[in-house]
């Protein structure tokens, strides 16, 4: 009763104001000077003009008449139905002229405690080398350095390891790129199938032959292409020490654009694969070819257990540093880690690159010597003109020493005796003969080291793990500690240059498009795979299992596999060629496309209040998702949901996050009759703006607060104008004299003359400034929330098996 005496006299306020308004516009009329000076005689000119007022005053009355009558509607069907805003309050006019839409007047987002960010006001961390520090420390000046150009020459005294011999591990490696000049299936059936299909034959030949393996996106397609016999054979060579799977993410992931949840899940993936078909978990990290690297990565692999990583992709003047330091071995630590919990072992690569010429030692024309495949007669040779010799009795003793001799140079940019030296490159081992040329030949090699103790030295083939375990051992710290006196870094290693001014970051921002389509995936995924564990959850609780399509979950695992090879540094880089970047576009599309099924599907049984009346439609789904793409590479095209008077539209939207949200909410309909009610019957304040592609359709704009990890149903309604429906006033700035505005109903549409000077858009968190050029925006304060998801019935009429979902 008192809400309806409120809304009484509110009415009955509007309606006097209208009326006075009216009375005032007709006063002006009767007593303007321009009319009285000129008594009775009007020429042609002004009864024109008068005539041209009159015609106004008829459309000001009629528009105020159809406001009043609006007026009066409102105030019956407020009276009748007692149809308000969840705060009780109607949309009204701010002092700009622009609306604002009541709500609750609760918070948009959770509270943040002091205690909750201790980290961030605490010290920073204690360490011995600060990457910020480094960087402002350092000339860049890229000066000649000899045989090591980037670098300086190394000198040695030869009785330096009389005392402790020299400890050489030469791990032969292939790195695959899962998608670069090749598509991922292209490269798979040119070389990397017979990379592995040759490892199983030739290591088994030799147990002292060891290999490392770091992509498993590739390796788990070879495994479903080999039989048994192959794959008991690869999991002894596992089991055995020969092979070792390194970081085992599903691809070597870019550290630089990928997201730290993506970065998560293709190393969940991988680890997951690793432990289901060989029961084993990695133990040491290995990223020698992302274009720099983040502090995020050594944080994730410390949290997979993994104790020891090693890195190659750095500014060359910062390895020039760390090698005259001999720094190139550190514990890396957060730096917002004040103690040590968050400590692991890192070794860093000090020359140019990856491949056998940069890792012997400085001098590559001497490394690339000892570069087998390179030997006369085969397809790449040693651009410093000196080729390979295959080992033989005659020169075994001048070409270990001359090998040696790098070793030990090498060993001293670091601070223990023992020595890392991989011995491969991209897509190497692809061929039998190769195996043999650099197995073979590098034996004969170790064999003459060992077997010469004036030498000091003890070469062998190892693993990463092997190498690590070394350097714990010479300093009698467990695994993953830190080996004496070695120093403490906290920060990352960007931006990279390999050389010269070859700065690496174009990567950053190249192909946009696809940066965008990774991300949309991502949060796709996240609220699919929330959605099936809570439906799926829900049918076995209500004896239903056998009815819920639960080969979802392939599509699931298709996705995250999607998503995780697009995350490899080739891919959301954007360095990839054209056709791969298509192939990638596919994948990801086919992804999001199955992602959808497995959200539509969970939604649907979901919010089905009797679960007896549950159908699941192969071709037929009940619902739809606010947005579709025709193709890879096409922009989401939105979902129109057609009102008619005939019945309720179903809206259901989804939260994927853990906390209650307040969000706005838009969607397209064909239009202006919108009304929009909560599932209790509550009446939302809702904005229609224009869709300026089409004159028939109108973007409906609604807050709404969902709960956390929730489901919520809303009704749309063609129905007559209500005061919690409004038309938003639209402006426009003409930048020219000639050009002129016509608007159509129902939105209003104003114009004024642009002019050169700033202007700003604002709200009470939010200021935007625009150029008053070219109309882009030059200034302001951008909030960032998470994916919102929502479906649309496809259906007309009453749902009544809806239910409301919260988590």
């Amino acid at each position: 009763m008192k809400l309806r005496k409120q809304v009484t006299v509110c009415g009955g306020a509007i309606f006097c104001v209208a009326v006075f308004s009216l009375y005032l516009m007709l006063d002006r009329v009767q007593h303007d000077p321009a009319r009285r000076q000129n008594g009775g005689n009007f020429p042609r000119s002004q009864i024109s003009v008068l005539q041209n007022r009159i015609e106004q005053l008829e459309q000001l009355l009629e528009e105020n008449h159809q406001i009043i009558s609006h007026i009066k509607d409102s105030v019956m069907e407020l009276t009748d139905t007692g149809a308000v805003s969840p705060s009780g309050h109607l949309p009204f006019r701010s002092a700009n002229g622009s609306w604002v839409l009541p709500f609750d007047g609760r918070p948009a987002f959770l509270a943040v405690k002091p205690q909750d960010c201790q980290f961030a006001v605490s010290t920073r961390a204690q360490t011995d080398v600060q990457m910020l520090d480094v960087y402002s420390l350092l000339k860049f000046d890229n000066l000649d350095g000899g045989v090591w150009k980037q670098g300086f020459d190394i000198t040695y005294e030869p009785d330096e390891w009389d005392n402790e011999p020299l400890q050489v591990f030469v791990i032969p490696h292939s790195h695959n790129d899962p998608g670069w000049v090749k598509t991922f299936d292209k490269y798979f059936t040119d070389q990397t199938q017979h990379i592995l299909n040759n490892m199983v034959v030739k290591l088994a030949e030799d147990s002292r032959r060891k290999f490392i393996w770091s992509e498993i996106s590739f390796f788990a397609k070879w495994w479903e292409t080999a039989d048994v016999y192959k794959q008991e054979a690869m999991r002894k060579l596992i089991l055995g020490g020969q092979l070792e799977i390194v970081t085992g993410g599903w691809v070597m992931t870019d550290e630089a654009n990928a997201h730290y949840f993506a970065m998560i899940d293709q190393l969940i993936e991988g680890h997951q694969w690793l432990e289901r078909n060989l029961g084993i978990t990695p133990q040491s990290g290995w990223a020698v070819d992302p274009f720099g690297h983040s502090a995020t990565m050594p944080y994730l692999l410390k949290k997979a257990n993994v104790t020891s990583m090693l890195i190659q992709r750095i500014h060359y003047s910062i390895k020039k540093h760390f090698s005259s330091t001999r720094s190139l071995e550190f514990m890396w630590r957060q730096a917002w880690d004040t103690g040590s919990s968050t400590d692991i072992f890192c070794h860093m690569m000090p020359f140019y690159s990856y491949d056998v010429p940069h890792t012997c030692g400085p001098d590559p024309k001497i490394c690339c010597q000892f570069d087998f495949k390179r030997l006369p007669g085969g397809q790449i040779n040693c651009p410093w003109k000196v080729p390979p010799k295959s080992v033989v009795e005659a020169n075994v003793a001048e070409r270990a020493e001359l090998l040696l001799d790098q070793y030990r140079k090498k060993s001293k940019l670091y601070r223990s005796k023992v020595l890392l030296v991989p011995l491969g490159d991209d897509f190497r081992y692809d061929k039998a003969l190769e195996w043999d040329q650099q197995y073979i030949n590098y034996q004969k090699l170790f064999d003459y080291m060992n077997s010469h103790p004036e030498l000091h030295i003890q070469a062998q083939f190892g693993t990463l793990t092997d190498y690590f375990n070394a350097v714990y051992k010479a300093y009698g710290v467990p695994q993953g500690s830190r080996p004496g006196d070695f120093p403490v870094l906290s920060g990352d290693f960007f931006a990279y240059a390999d050389r010269e001014d070859h700065y690496w970051t174009g990567y950053y921002t190249s192909r946009p498009f696809y940066k965008s389509l990774d991300r949309v995936i991502e949060s796709h995924l996240r609220g699919a795979e929330i959605l099936y564990s809570l439906a799926v959850a829900n049918a076995r609780h209500a004896g239903m299992e056998g009815r819920y399509p639960v080969t979802d979950y392939a599509l699931l695992v298709d996705a995250r596999r999607s998503v995780g090879l697009f995350q490899h540094h080739d891919a959301i880089t954007g360095t990839a060629k054209e056709n791969v970047v298509i192939d990638y576009g596919t994948k990801l599309l086919r992804a999001l496309i199955g992602l959808k099924r497995v959200i539509i599907n969970a939604a649907h049984f979901l919010v089905m209040k009797n679960k007896e009346f549950y159908r699941f439609y192969q071709t037929e789904p009940f619902l739809e998702t606010d947005d579709r793409r025709a193709t890879q590479d096409s922009l989401p095209q939105r979902t129109l949901i057609e009102l008619d008077p005939a019945g309720p539209r179903y809206l259901v939207l989804f939260n994927p996050i853990e906390q209650e949200r307040l969000c706005a909410v838009t969607v397209l309909v064909n239009t202006v009759r919108v009304r929009v009610l909560t599932e209790d019957g509550q009446t939302l304040p809702v904005q229609l703006s224009a869709q300026w592609s089409s004159a028939t359709q109108m973007s409906a704009t609604f807050m709404v607060r969902l709960p956390p990890l929730g489901l919520a149903v809303f009704h749309l309604y063609d129905s007559a104008d209500s005061p919690m429906t409004i038309r938003s006033d639209t402006l426009l700035r003409l930048s020219g004299r000639s050009v002129s505005a016509r608007a159509l109903d129902p939105l209003p549409v104003r114009s004024q003359p642009a002019d050169a000077q700033t202007f700003y858009i604002s709200t009470q968190t939010l200021t935007l400034g625009f150029s008053g050029t070219t109309g882009l925006l030059d200034s302001g304060l951008c909030h960032i929330y998470s994916h919102l998801m929502f479906l649309i019935s496809r259906l007309n009429g009453s749902l009544k098996s809806m239910q409301y979902l919260s988590v």
